[in-house]
């Protein structure tokens, strides 16, 4: 075998590896979550979330302590997490990314976790309508068909649902608040990047510190406090060590998703993450033993196929874009 053979050998079982990872961790941590929003006696979504972002800060703040002590070993950049410019530029993200982790944990509060994926399915919709709002960047019509067939699979799988009788209103309402909170949060992300040397470790570290803090004030207003203090199994590590396992994940999931985008590309973790997601609706349904119509079945289908398709054109059309003559003729 030749040194490029080996070379390219070496390339392909790291990117198989490094999916591999991102799949198996990012499901796990979408049923750890699960099971603690739904399978234990503690009504405290905001709490749960607030311990999981808090866990998140401290392994940055570790790993920028690991920094100093071996900075040709370990790296993580300087930060300031007081600094008032900082605060300005980087709190508005920080409040999205909060508002996205709460919606998100009232939406897999009160769904199933096979529903999960079609009631978050919106994001990319969201995505095409605030990027022309804000950013004023137009989409190609193709594109625009592509939303279409997911809204009408977000809206067969919410019908499916209802005929079945395990529709839950108030989750699916999260679940659309959560797509827009994401799709903000994304446009936003967009903006605030270059700022911080478009270093997504800071802003990461940043955004984990300042939701503990903005979940504070959202534990009380969701009147969290009173159920935490009754709560029998506190001060039980069987909680605690689930709680803390959720928190690395949340780390863990963002950690691979930044090596998969490295070894591969942005649409190959998109492609990526929606084959994840239609491999944790398989899981979901055979661990909770769920049976679905062949309808429900279809939603999930169009929703994946029309993301996926979404992805791919949107990487065609920027393509294009970057191909095109830096002059035209007068």
């Amino acid at each position: 075998m030749s040194v490029q053979q080996e070379t390219l050998l070496t390339k392909y079982i790291t990117i198989f590896f490094v999916v591999s990872a991102y799949w198996v961790v990012s499901i796990f941590t979408v049923f750890v979550n699960k099971g603690l929003l739904s399978g234990i006696e503690l009504d405290a979504p905001m709490f749960i979330a607030c311990y999981q972002t808090f866990v998140t800060a401290i392994i940055c703040y570790i790993k920028q302590i690991l920094n100093k002590q071996w900075p040709t070993k370990i790296s993580f950049p300087e930060t300031d997490v007081w600094d008032v410019h900082t605060l300005k530029s980087v709190l508005p993200v920080s409040f999205m990314f909060t508002m996205m982790i709460a919606t998100n944990n009232l939406c897999l509060q009160n769904v199933s976790l096979a529903f999960y994926y079609v009631g978050r399915s919106l994001t990319t919709m969201f995505n095409v309508l605030l990027t022309y709002l804000i950013l004023k960047e137009k989409t190609s019509m193709r594109c625009l068909v592509c939303c279409a067939f997911i809204i009408f699979g977000f809206y067969l799988g919410v019908d499916q649902e209802k005929l079945a009788g395990s529709l839950s209103i108030s989750g699916t309402i999260f679940g659309v608040l959560a797509s827009l909170s994401l799709s903000l949060f994304s446009i936003l992300t967009k903006k605030v990047l270059p700022k911080l040397n478009s270093d997504v470790w800071i802003l990461s570290y940043y955004n984990n510190i300042y939701a503990t803090i903005l979940f504070l004030p959202l534990i009380v207003l969701n009147k969290e406090l009173s159920t935490i203090y009754h709560f029998e199994g506190l001060w039980d590590i069987s909680f605690w060590i689930p709680m803390t396992i959720g928190g690395v994940c949340g780390f863990s999931v963002g950690f691979l998703t930044s090596l998969q985008i490295k070894y591969t590309s942005a649409l190959t973790h998109n492609i990526s993450g929606t084959a994840k997601a239609c491999a944790q609706t398989v899981l979901a349904t055979y661990w909770y033993q769920e049976t679905k119509s062949f309808l429900w079945w279809t939603s999930n289908f169009i929703v994946l196929i029309s993301s996926a398709a979404y992805a791919r054109i949107k990487q065609l059309d920027m393509e294009t874009r970057q191909k095109l003559p830096l002059y035209q003729k007068v």
